[in-house]
């Protein structure tokens, strides 16, 4: 018999605690055991589209997000100290099944909210990729992620989870009172079996603060979970790169709101001023009709009641200004609160643009590492054969001890300062426009070092490839006008954008902040959306 599903929120006060963040010891992390996840590999009596599986998580998430729709007004009208008071959760799904326990409380701290994935004892997921898309569907119903961005969160959530699973103390220093008090000890995190998921799981999921912080990626991205990703073979590159991209978004919106909150208090700053002119101007006003009124009576120009009437509108008059006046007061007040607000989103972009550099960092001495190891008992170089019209070479694999060469690659005509590395696979742009040549993306088999693959589309001579993620870009050329677009191509070589505005022939590419800088046919600066290449500016 299944359990009836439950569909409530309860409203509680947050309770305070007081416990600093857990700290990984980095010297411990290498002998950490590692995560790698035991799947169901064998036939199905039945076999769910991916689609089917995503809608798990879907259904969840649109209830979540619809619960937080309706609660919104109520958490609107509260002053900043009511909402650092209030605590709610809403809990939707089957226990037995798939459930979400979403809890949100006032500061304590800096603890964490979180959402409480868990998955019941007649739950048949049995991979750990079908999991993933469980989690990214409700990731991208509840928080409006975008399918790329959600499923990349959802893959560092679960990775996130086995790391920390079983470690209470962990939890317990790192989440608010109300999540730690709906967990159950020994089904925190996600085990490493898939026989072991079925009513022994409660993933953890980190809440940041709206937009694309809803999910708080600090957490799911620290040294324990980086460093099981670099076990992998490519060391995770392509999905650090991939998590860069995310948290450098964060900080472009989070940079965006702090401007527009601080704007936001700059008008009503004026308009505070404006209407505390104006009121002061009333009460002089006032007082001024009040001697006047009093003159006029001393001189019999006005009764003794005309007077009192008239006393008594002006009081009237005196008591609104009075109002008015308080009423400034608490929003003067308030903007306090929103200034804080605004440095709250200052200081989370500097955090997150720190985070990113730092990142980065790490991958590139990753990728240095993947470039110079050796897959044959070498590694790989360049020669440069030729200088016309492009400096152009081979790769050659050497023996690290004798300097003696062990292979060489056939294909003679690599542009030598193209020849790049994303996830341990060898790309360069190749080739001359030359009788059937034609200069062309290439990827080169690591072992034999030949053309492994080749794109389709003609390439300018002397363009470079910039990458972001698993996307490739280079400049392309029109052969019959000589005119050239920036390109935007996957691992697979296969042209996914190109732009539509004209570049310079020998246009340079940078990456920053979800923008991609580079410049147009006259040499002036020119910023595309690296995903479609459109003009942004």
């Amino acid at each position: 018999m299944r359990t009836p599903k439950f569909v409530f929120a309860i409203l509680i006060f947050a309770f305070i605690a007081i416990s600093g963040y857990a700290q990984v010891d980095q010297d411990e992390l290498r002998d950490l055991p590692p995560v790698t996840f035991i799947n169901y590999e064998g036939p199905y009596f039945r076999i769910d589209t991916r689609e089917q599986i995503r809608q798990l998580g879907v259904v969840l998430g649109q209830q979540i997000a619809e619960r937080e729709r309706g609660i919104a007004p109520t958490l609107a009208a509260m002053s900043a100290e009511q909402r650092r008071e209030y605590s709610y959760r809403f809990e939707y799904g089957a226990l037995n099944r798939y459930f979400v326990i979403h809890s949100v409380s006032g500061p304590e701290n800096g603890k964490l909210d979180a959402d409480i994935f868990g998955l019941g004892v007649d739950t048949a997921v049995d991979h750990i990729r079908n999991l993933r898309t469980i989690v990214q569907g409700y990731l991208q119903a509840a928080y409006d992620y975008s399918e790329r961005d959600a499923a990349l969160l959802a893959e560092y959530i679960t990775i996130y989870n086995a790391v920390y699973r079983g470690d209470w103390d962990y939890f317990t220093e790192r989440y608010k009172t109300p999540v730690i008090g709906h967990l159950i000890r020994d089904r925190a995190g996600l085990s490493i079996r898939y026989d072991e998921w079925p009513g022994r799981t409660m993933m953890l999921i980190p809440l940041g603060h709206g937009g694309l912080s809803s999910i708080d990626t600090t957490s799911i991205t620290d040294s324990r979970v980086i460093e099981e990703m670099r076990r992998e073979d490519d060391r995770g590159v392509p999905q650090r790169q991939d998590m860069v991209d995310l948290i450098e978004r964060e900080a472009e919106q989070a940079e965006q709101r702090a401007a527009a909150e601080r704007e936001a208090i700059r008008q009503e700053e004026r308009q505070i001023a404006e209407e505390r002119g104006q009121t002061a101007q009333e009460r002089q006003q006032i007082e001024q009709e009040r001697q006047q009124a009093q003159e006029d009576q001393r001189n019999g120009a006005i009764t003794l009641d005309e007077l009192r009437q008239l006393q008594e509108e002006l009081e009237r008059r005196r008591q609104a200004a009075e109002q008015r006046d308080q009423e400034t007061a608490q929003r003067e007040g308030e903007l306090d609160q929103r200034r804080d607000d605004a440095q709250f989103y200052e200081d989370f972009a500097e955090q997150k643009i720190d985070e990113a550099q730092q990142m980065r960092e790490d991958i590139a001495r990753d990728q240095q590492d993947i470039i110079v190891q050796e897959t044959t008992g070498g590694i790989l170089g360049v020669s440069i054969e030729r200088r016309d019209p492009t400096i152009m070479g081979r790769l050659i694999r050497f023996n690290t001890a004798t300097g003696a060469e062990l292979r060489r690659s056939p294909v003679n005509t690599i542009h030598t300062r193209t020849v790049t590395f994303v996830g341990g696979r060898i790309f360069a742009i190749a080739g001359e426009n030359v009788g059937n040549g034609a200069v062309r993306l290439v990827e080169l088999n690591q072992t034999s070092l030949e053309i492994a693959r080749q794109g389709d589309d003609d390439l300018r001579v002397g363009s470079l490839i910039w990458v972001n993620g698993n996307d490739l870009y280079a400049i392309t050329t029109d052969l019959a006008t000589n005119n050239c677009f920036l390109g935007r191509f996957d691992t697979n070589l296969a042209l996914q954008a190109k732009s539509t505005v004209r570049v310079h022939p020998d246009a340079g590419v940078s990456i920053q902040q979800g923008r991609l800088l580079t410049q147009n046919e006259n040499g002036t600066p020119l910023i595309l959306n690296p995903a479609d290449l459109s003009v942004v500016r």
